[in-house]
């Protein structure tokens, strides 16, 4: 493995420090389970310490066979304020240190990027339960999710235009396919902060729900995923992710290769025989 470089290995460090503040909350309930980013004082930024835990939650949760579906929220009242600007202000003030730019890019790829496809890699369905504000790589990970719900009270914040960044860890990726590329470079330029209904008509969100209710929404998905077959589920994210980007004709080769596995499955027989009986 190559050496790390001084500052991301610092920055690691300091997320690993056993004395740092817990910024993580993990839920299991049986199929499923809550992640909660809980660093609500500073509207769940994400810090060096919140970012390394949480990469470690959802590593343990990826390999856990039976949790079925991970719920990711925020601490109220925010989702997330995106990236530390402490730690930024440390990266702009290292710039000129021997690795340049690569440390930025060490962090960005690794740890942002490294949550993020986990996040689109894994077979467990990822429900992202937006309760405010998401800004940032914070609005990236939510846009990587599987479904994205929405409390009324929460915001859409293109905030890397201001700062003078680009769309970021997969969010270019997610909205020009929601808004096309036209409609995503305007949202780039006006960077006007989105409410709940009218990112729902953008397509950004799934549905909107009252404040109050947006955790019993997210687990009403939860229950309608532990009732469908596992291996259904497990396979249509995946299948779904690649048609997203293939042509017709290997979209329809992909469906071709996927659907005799489940053909063989204990689960699809006694369906059939159970609408036949």
């Amino acid at each position: 493995m190559a050496e790390q470089s001084p500052l991301y290995r610092e920055m690691v460090a300091a997320g690993d420090d056993d004395d740092a503040p817990q910024r993580v909350r993990v839920e299991r309930r049986g199929d499923r389970a809550v992640v909660t980013l809980d660093e609500p004082r500073r509207l769940n930024v994400l810090s060096a310490p919140l970012v390394r835990q949480l990469r470690r939650a959802l590593t343990d949760l990826d390999g856990d066979p039976e949790v079925r579906s991970v719920v990711l929220t925020g601490a109220d009242p925010g989702f997330s304020a995106g990236g530390d600007l402490q730690m930024m202000n440390t990266a702009i003030d290292r710039l000129g240190a021997s690795e340049g730019a690569a440390d930025i890019w060490r962090w960005i790829r690794r740890e942002f990027g490294g949550i993020a496809r986990l996040i689109a890699g894994s077979d467990t369905i990822y429900i992202a339960a937006l309760n405010g504000a998401a800004a940032g790589v914070g609005l990236a990970w939510a846009l990587t999710c599987d479904l994205v719900i929405a409390s009324e009270r929460a915001i859409i914040v293109p905030a890397f235009g201001r700062l003078g960044l680009l769309p970021e860890v997969g969010t270019s990726w997610a909205l020009t396919r929601r808004l096309g590329y036209q409609g995503t470079l305007a949202y780039y330029l006006r960077g006007e902060h989105l409410d709940a209904r009218a990112a729902q008509r953008l397509g950004l969100v799934q549905e909107v729900v009252e404040h109050a209710r947006l955790a019993e929404v997210a687990d009403e998905w939860c229950a309608r995923i532990a009732a469908m077959p596992a291996h259904s589920v497990a396979m249509v994210k995946p299948l779904l992710r690649a048609a997203a980007d293939a042509n017709w004709s290997d979209a329809v080769t992909l469906e071709e290769f996927a659907e005799p596995i489940c053909f063989t499955t204990a689960a699809f027989a006694d369906n059939v025989r159970s609408m036949l009986s």
